[in-house]
C-alpha cells in the first residue's frame, strides 16, 4: 500500500491519477490538492512518530513525498511520546537547509521500514525527453544566458539555496530561495526590461526520489509576466505538470520551452 506525504501544488493529484488507492497524508497548515473522495488523514509535525506507526498498522509499505512543503514551526507542547525521540534530529537537519532536512526525513522513513517511491517513478510521463516542447524556437541570442544560468545554478546548489535562477543579458537577475520559483518570478514583475530565461534543474548529487523540481502552466504565466523569452529545464531532472496546458501557455506567450540534456 502506498501513502503520499503530500504538499501543495498539482503533483499529488498527478500521482493519484496513477495510484488512486493511495492514502494522502496532509500536514496541518499545508492544504493538499487531491481528488474528491480520496482517502486522507491529517497529522502534525509534532505527531510524526504516531503517524508512521499508524501507517504501518494500516499496511502501508511505500511512501512518496509529493508536493511543496513549508518548514513548520515545532510546538514543544504538542510533541507526543512517539515523536519526541525524532525531534532533535529533525530540528538539527532543519537548521542546515532544505536538502539536509529532506535527507533526514528520507533516512528516517527508511529506518522505519518504508520503501521510498519517486513521483516520476509512479508517473514517468512527468519527465519529458530532451528537445523543444513548444512551437517557439529558442533564440540563438539567449545561449549566453543559458550558459550563465547553468554556472549560477551549480553555485546555488552547492550552497543548498535553490533549484532555479533567471538570467538576462548574460547576468543573473534573480535566484530561487525558500519562497520558491513563483515568488522569484513575481519579484521581477513591473520592470521595463524584457528577454532572458528561467533555468531550472535539480541540485547536483540530489537524491531524486524527492523534491525533484517542477514547472507547470503557472510557471509559464509567471515567466510571461516577468518578460522572459524562454524556460530551460534539465532533461530527466524536472517534472512538467499538465504538459499540454504548459505547452499551450508557452506557445500563447511566445516563450521557448526547452528541455536540455
Amino acid at each position: 500500500m502506498l501513502a503520499l506525504l503530500a504538499g501543495t501544488g498539482a503533483l499529488p493529484g498527478a500521482i493519484l491519477a496513477h495510484r488512486p488507492e493511495a492514502l494522502v497524508c496532509e500536514m496541518a497548515g499545508v492544504p493538499v490538492e487531491a481528488p474528491e473522495g480520496c482517502a486522507r488523514i491529517g497529522y502534525r509535525i509534532e505527531t510524526l512518530g504516531t503517524l508512521l506507526a499508524d501507517l504501518r498498522a494500516r499496511g502501508v509499505t511505500e511512501i512518496c513525498l509529493a508536493g511543496a512543503m513549508t518548514r513548520p514551526a515545532i510546538d514543544p507542547a504538542a510533541i507526543d511520546t512517539a515523536t519526541a525521540p525524532l525531534v532533535p534530529r529533525l530540528v538539527a537537519a532543519m537548521g542546515q537547509g532544505d536538502d539536509a532536512t529532506l535527507r533526514a526525513v528520507m533516512a528516517l522513513l527508511e529506518e522505519q521500514g518504508f520503501a521510498l517511491r519517486a513521483a516520476h517513478e509512479i508517473a514517468p510521463e512527468l519527465l519529458p525527453g530532451a528537445g523543444p516542447l513548444g512551437a517557439t524556437v529558442f533564440p540563438d541570442g539567449l545561449e549566453p544566458d543559458a550558459i550563465r544560468a547553468v554556472a549560477v545554478h551549480r553555485r546555488l546548489a552547492a550552497a543548498d539555496v535553490g533549484q532555479a535562477c533567471v538570467t538576462r543579458g548574460g547576468l543573473c537577475i534573480a535566484v530561487e530561495a525558500l519562497p520558491g520559483t513563483d515568488w522569484m518570478l513575481r519579484s521581477l514583475m513591473g520592470g521595463e526590461a524584457v528577454g532572458g530565461l528561467l533555468y531550472k534543474a535539480p541540485k547536483p548529487g540530489q537524491d531524486r526520489r524527492a523534491d525533484l523540481p517542477v514547472i507547470g502552466p503557472g510557471t509559464v504565466e509567471g515567466a510571461a509576466r516577468a518578460g522572459l523569452s524562454a524556460i530551460v529545464i534539465e532533461a530527466g531532472g524536472v517534472m512538467v505538470l499538465d504538459r499540454a496546458a504548459t505547452i499551450a501557455a508557452a506557445d500563447r506567450h511566445g516563450i521557448a520551452l526547452v528541455v536540455r540534456p
